[in-house]
């Protein structure tokens, strides 16, 4: 009995021996490291002014583009959108400063306006071309007639005014007339009405050395063709500048 219980224990001893030696050769598990998380993208950021360059009282368009940012801010302005444009009219020459923050960083930019300082215009009295031009009317009658129709009397009356205010102006009166009738009669008629129209120049003070009269009858037509709407543009007394 006692044989066996030695047997026994060295049979155990002897198994524990080889589960140690077995345990021993077996490698040790490596350790797996946690998954690093990439850092947030850093924020981008520009900003232009068109034009750069102004007058005082002229306007620019600054115009900005962000990304990867939370706040976006312009010095002057306050915060902005992360991208757009705002119209300005600086006073003076100005440098506008931009600021993108964003959980990745902080990101700068900059555009500058130079104001110039107006140009002053110089203004230049009107000659007497441009107050001839847009002061005197034409005269126009009715067919067949020299004398000034009711409805045209004001218009010759206020040439005649503007002539009287304007010493320095000397006039040609053109009488014209429609292309029916001979070519003596309408020379006649042209005639007879720009004589119409001299007369009432008169009453209104101009000086008689300052109006010249001559008739183109139908030779110089404003309109040609055979209908009463151009017919009445021919039959007018046309004013032109008198050297």
């Amino acid at each position: 009995m006692l044989e066996q219980r030695l047997k026994a224990l060295s049979l155990v001893a002897v198994l524990g021996v080889m589960f140690t030696l077995a345990g021993c050769n077996k490698k040790a598990a490596k350790a797996t490291p946690p998954a690093s998380t990439p850092p947030p993208p850093a924020p981008t950021a520009s900003l232009t002014a068109t034009p750069n360059v102004i007058q005082q009282g002229q306007s620019t368009t600054l115009s900005w583009q962000t990304t990867n940012a939370s706040e976006t801010s312009i010095a002057g302005l306050g915060t902005v959108p992360a991208s757009g444009s705002r119209t300005l009219s600086p006073g003076a020459s100005t440098t506008y400063n931009l600021e993108a923050k964003g959980p990745g960083g902080t990101q700068d930019a900059s555009a500058r306006v130079t104001v110039n300082a107006a140009v002053a215009r110089t203004m230049t009295a009107p000659s007497d071309e441009d107050l001839f031009s847009k002061n005197v009317k034409d005269v126009f009658f009715d067919y067949d007639k020299a004398n000034i129709r009711p409805d045209e009397v004001a218009t010759a009356q206020g040439d005649g005014a503007f002539l009287q205010q304007h010493p320095g102006i000397n006039v040609m009166v053109e009488g014209h007339c429609d292309d029916r009738g001979s070519d003596e009669y309408n020379i006649a008629l042209g005639a007879s009405r720009a004589e119409s129209v001299k007369r009432t120049l008169l009453q209104q003070g101009v000086s008689a050395d300052r109006v010249k009269t001559i008739s183109y009858g139908k030779e110089k037509p404003f309109c040609t063709q055979d209908n009463e709407q151009c017919w009445q543009q021919n039959r007018v007394d046309h004013f032109s500048l008198a050297r």
